[in-house]
């Protein structure tokens, strides 16, 4: 049930994300650089380490390293799959750059769906290791919501359809938990998958938030924001550990 909460929290957090993408897009930079360092710190100080003890217990360290390596290229290559389509569609003669702001809000919907998926597995390990995915995702679904709503608006899409885009992706991570309350997985099971999130979470942070805070904004201050949404979620993990 918790988790469920923690899914609407994040529905609300993309939901924000995108109102104020709406409004104050030119000021956004400071809270994704934030939320750039929070993200790369969760998958580094808890998903990794969770992952290597559970793991641990029954594969070889090597082998719950390679699950996280795993994530990320999977990651990358969902990201590249979905670039070459768009250019696939700039190329084509129908609304060829609306379709592409549509098609990166459908792949931003799908990794908010992971996200929930996410929520879910976390605390099923238990409500310190469920906590902490969860303040991760709620930066990334902030930022999520951001970049849903600029992705169609930037390509020529409707602020009526960035909305109901919002809409779709502030859902994801609820449908995402919702699915895990009807599978449970066993200890071992549930160290690689924490290590594939990680490795989606440090390409979340990596590819994508890091050099959108940073593109056409002071590098000094988004660097900073950086290093201190690191260090707030090093010090949460610590505690709440």
């Amino acid at each position: 049930m918790t988790a469920v909460l923690v899914a609407i929290a994040a529905a609300c957090a993309t939901m924000l994300g995108g109102s104020l993408a709406l409004k104050l897009r030119d000021k956004l930079h400071i809270i994704l650089g934030f939320s750039a360092g929070a993200v790369v710190a969760v998958a580094f100080f808890d998903l990794l380490p969770e992952a290597l003890e559970l793991g641990g217990k029954v594969h070889q360290l090597s082998t719950v390293v390679s699950f996280a390596a795993l994530g990320f290229l999977l990651y990358l290559t969902l990201d590249r799959i979905i670039l070459l389509h768009n250019h696939a569609h700039e190329n084509g003669d129908e609304h060829p750059v609306e379709s592409r702001g549509h098609i990166r809000a459908g792949s931003l919907s799908i990794h908010s769906f992971l996200d929930g998926v996410g929520i879910g597995l976390a605390f099923q390990v238990s409500a310190a290791v469920g906590a902490v995915v969860a303040a991760a995702v709620l930066a990334h679904d902030f930022s999520d919501g951001i970049n849903t709503v600029n992705v169609v608006v930037r390509h020529g899409g409707e602020r009526s359809k960035a909305l109901r885009w919002l809409l779709v992706d502030a859902l994801a991570p609820v449908l995402g938990v919702i699915v895990t309350l009807f599978f449970t997985l066993s200890e071992d099971s549930l160290g690689l998958l924490l290590a594939m999130f990680a490795g989606f979470f440090l390409y979340i942070g990596a590819s994508d938030l890091i050099p959108e805070s940073h593109h056409q904004h002071p590098k000094f201050l988004t660097t900073l924001m950086t290093l201190i949404g690191a260090a707030v979620l090093y010090l949460a993990i610590h505690f709440a550990g």
